[in-house]
């Protein structure tokens, strides 16, 4: 099995993905206000679909064939939530520039750009309009997350600026933004049982990321990494763990470690809560210091399991016969597709 290796400079939406594997891109922000958040994710190769996994145990999946894209918006009139599967006649891929069905996400030069029109479910509502993602802080490093070299993820731009304008819901404001990569060349569920990830925006100009992963074999391995304005990069000491609430509905287990500087009080706000993983806002506060941190914890041990596999198509719905293009074809939600 080859080892996956990521481009080194800005991001590049050509990769070659292997059958059975995996690329994502993958952005978060929060606005300046606090009010708002969103993270995309635009998919060769969906990890947590259960088409693909299907498809996988048939044999001889192309990770092609199961692209989509992702979005999700939080904020004081509550949350929409897009992931619609599409197949490869829906997927066109240039060195700058991914298009899935009706969305795009290029890089313009010197940012981020992504143009999207997806419907939301369960309840059926547009997302439509066009993010900006504005580096200010840019790494080449990549890191490798697994012990045999299948996994490897790279924080393109750990620190950013974001504007989102949106035309459906009418929605805009701007943030502080963070953009990665992560490929394999197998399923997620093959080498991890489960991980917390979480990355922070200090006042400085400054990030830290949390990447703390427990492999197949049991073993933990944890990273704290704090990214400079200047671009340098330091991994820092691993502070104690701190277990924080597990989620109310599907009672998923979360977990982060204290700053640089102290152990914290964290304030959790949980922005999704489903059968295999938890996307939170966690408020560390250290003296008269608080820091929000886009905090994600995610079990492939629940991913797995059949109930949830029969759960998923109606937070991910699949386009039968997609093709190039933004038509609506019709959703297909049975195992086995």
């Amino acid at each position: 099995m080859k080892k996956t290796r990521l481009p080194a400079t800005r991001p590049e939406f050509d990769p070659v993905v292997e059958p059975g594997g995996y690329r994502w891109w993958y952005l978060d922000a929060i606005s300046d206000d606090g009010a708002h958040a969103i993270t995309s994710i635009v998919f060769i190769g969906s990890v947590f679909s259960p088409y693909y996994a299907w498809a996988r145990a048939r044999g001889g999946a192309q990770a092609q064939n199961h692209c989509a894209v992702n979005v999700a918006l939080y904020g004081r009139r509550g949350k929409r939530w897009a992931m619609t599967e599409r197949g490869a006649g829906a997927l066109a891929t240039e060195r700058d520039r991914i298009r899935i069905g009706p969305s795009t996400m290029c890089w313009a030069g010197s940012e981020v750009v992504l143009d999207v029109d997806e419907v939301s479910v369960p309840l059926p509502a547009r997302i439509c309009g066009r993010i900006r993602l504005i580096p200010e802080v840019g790494n080449t490093a990549v890191t490798t997350l697994d012990d045999a070299g299948r996994h490897a993820w790279q924080p393109i731009f750990p620190s950013a600026r974001i504007e989102v304008r949106l035309q459906r819901p009418s929605l805009s404001w701007r943030g502080t933004a963070y953009f990665d990569t992560n490929a394999g060349s197998v399923p997620l569920e093959q080498d991890f049982i489960d991980w917390d990830w979480s990355r922070a925006h200090h006042a400085d100009g400054s990030s830290e990321i949390l990447y703390d992963r427990r492999l197949s074999s049991g073993e933990r391995r944890c990273l704290m990494r704090h990214f400079a304005p200047d671009g340098t990069v330091s991994d820092l000491p691993l502070e104690p763990e701190q277990t924080l609430p597990t989620t109310r509905i599907w009672r998923i287990p979360r977990s982060t470690r204290g700053t640089r500087d102290s152990a914290v009080t964290a304030r959790v706000k949980t922005l999704e809560d489903t059968p295999f993983y938890a996307r939170s806002l966690v408020t560390k506060q250290t003296g008269d210091r608080a820091v929000t941190e886009m905090h994600e914890s995610l079990s492939m041990t629940r991913f797995t399991q059949p109930w949830v596999q029969v759960l998923l198509p109606f937070r991910m719905p699949r386009l039968a016969g997609s093709s190039k293009g933004a038509g609506r074809a019709r959703a297909v939600n049975r195992p086995g597709y």
